[in-house]
């Protein structure tokens, strides 16, 4: 299996998940998805009182530079950790 291929599979088994990951991995899991699939954040910053928003921006913005295939691996890697399912 490539690497898009066991992504792909990662992102499947990450939206089954018999338990949820606290918000802090759930960020993490946004941040490296997004870096993997846009690459460098592409958005302007939401406004600061929109909480949410604001903490998905910060977590892809520290991603800034990391490559495509690095984010990948990492996130495999995560949802690996979260489900101990992935090959």
């Amino acid at each position: 299996m490539d690497q898009k291929e066991a992504f792909e599979k990662a992102v499947a088994v990450s939206k089954t998940l018999q338990t949820k990951p606290d918000n802090e991995t759930l960020l993490r899991l946004y941040s490296l998805y997004k870096q993997a699939t846009e690459g460098d954040i592409n958005i302007a910053p939401p406004g600061m009182f929109d909480f949410v928003a604001k903490a998905k921006y910060d977590a892809w913005l520290k991603l800034s530079g990391l490559g495509t295939a690095d984010a990948m691996q990492q996130y495999i890697n995560l949802v690996a950790q979260l489900s101990r399912k992935i090959d």
